[in-house]
C-alpha cells in the first residue's frame, strides 16, 4: 500500500514497478523503474526522503527508515533481503544487504558491497566499495570475483520477477476450488 504522510507523498518514476499489497510505502519515497517491493516490507520516509534506484529489490519484511535530516539513497540493482533493517545514508549500486542484516543510522555502504546475513554495520560507519561485511559488529573484508557475480545475479533475478508478480499474483478465495 502507498501512503502519503503529512506533505510527503510517494513518487513512482517508472512503469515496471511492483509493490505487494501488504508492503507499506509511506511518505517521501522515490521509486525508480524496475523496482520490486515484496510482502510485508516497510519503506517509511516520514522524516525525509528514501530514493530506491532502478532494478533494486526490497524483499519480504525488510524495513527501511530515515531519521530527520538524513535522507537515504539506495543505488541501482541493490538487493535488500528478507528481514533486513536499514537506516543507512546510502547503499551503493550493485550491493546486497543479506537476510537479517542491520545497518544503523548514517552508515554509508559503497558500491558492490555484500553485507552478510545477520551482520551489523555501526552508526556512521563507511564501508568501502567492493567490501564484504560479516559479524556483529561487522568486520570488513574484500569481496571475491564469484561473490560479485552472485550479487549481480540476485538483482537481475528479482527484477525478472516483476512481470511474473504483475500478471500472476491473484487474490485466492478457497470457495473457488469447488
Amino acid at each position: 500500500m502507498l501512503y502519503s504522510f503529512e506533505d510527503r507523498i510517494p513518487l513512482l518514476l517508472g512503469k515496471d514497478i511492483f509493490i505487494a499489497e501488504s508492503a507499506n510505502v509511506i511518505g517521501a519515497v522515490i521509486i525508480h523503474n524496475h523496482v520490486i517491493i515484496l510482502p510485508n516490507a516497510v519503506v517509511r520516509a516520514d522524516n525525509t526522503t528514501i530514493e530506491i534506484g532502478e532494478n533494486s529489490n526490497i524483499q519480504d519484511a525488510a524495513v527501511l527508515h530515515t531519521d530527520p535530516d538524513m535522507p537515504m539513497q539506495i543505488g541501482r540493482s541493490v538487493t535488500i533481503a528478507h528481514h533486513a533493517m536499514v537506516h543507512a545514508r546510502a547503499i551503493g549500486d550493485y550491493s546486497v544487504v543479506a537476510i537479517g542484516a542491520r545497518i544503523l543510522n548514517n552508515a554509508v555502504i559503497g558500491k558492490q558491497c555484500l553485507i552478510a546475513a545477520n551482520a551489523l554495520v555501526l552508526e556512521n560507519q563507511h564501508i568501502p566499495d567492493g567490501s564484504l561485511v560479516m559479524g556483529s559488529p561487522g568486520k570488513i573484508k574484500p569481496l571475491s570475483a564469484q561473490q560479485i557475480t552472485d550479487m549481480q545475479w540476485y538483482a537481475q533475478h528479482y527484477t525478472e520477477k516483476i512481470k511474473r508478480y504483475q500478471t500472476g499474483l491473484k487474490r485466492f478465495y478457497p470457495q473457488e476450488q469447488e
